[in-house]
């Protein structure tokens, strides 16, 4: 069973490439929003398995989602995947911090990269 994606991502273009890519993997239910914000009112209603989250967005960032999502005990069981340019390694350990982050990618989001959290991802 493929999982069920949240992409949360301000990048219209970003997002169209990254259901290309999941979409080749094999992976076709995938649901999009534009900023934290937008993902945190999603789940309270949808629950994905994983969130592909960007850092870096308007209105409500990536920390401020987990932020969120944590202190409310959302979606406990969505596995978090950070899809980032930020290359900053105090990102990288701010990202080791929240319980549901099972791994840092930098964009752009590839197959093989997909293969590298494939199994987490299950």
């Amino acid at each position: 069973m493929t999982p069920k994606v949240l992409l949360v991502e301000d990048s219209e273009t970003t997002n169209f490439i990254n259901k290309l890519v999941l979409n080749s993997a094999g992976i076709l239910d995938i649901s999009e929003v534009l900023n934290g914000l937008d993902a945190y009112h999603y789940i309270h209603q949808n629950c994905p398995d994983v969130i592909l989250l960007d850092i870096d967005m308007p209105v409500m960032d990536g920390w401020e989602f987990l932020k969120e999502k944590e202190m409310k005990a959302l979606c406990l069981d969505a596995k978090v995947i950070m899809l980032t340019s930020s290359t900053h390694p105090r990102d990288k350990k701010m990202a080791k911090k929240y319980a549901s982050v099972v791994a840092y990618l930098e964009k752009p989001l590839t197959l093989e990269k997909l293969k590298e959290v494939n199994m987490l991802m299950n």
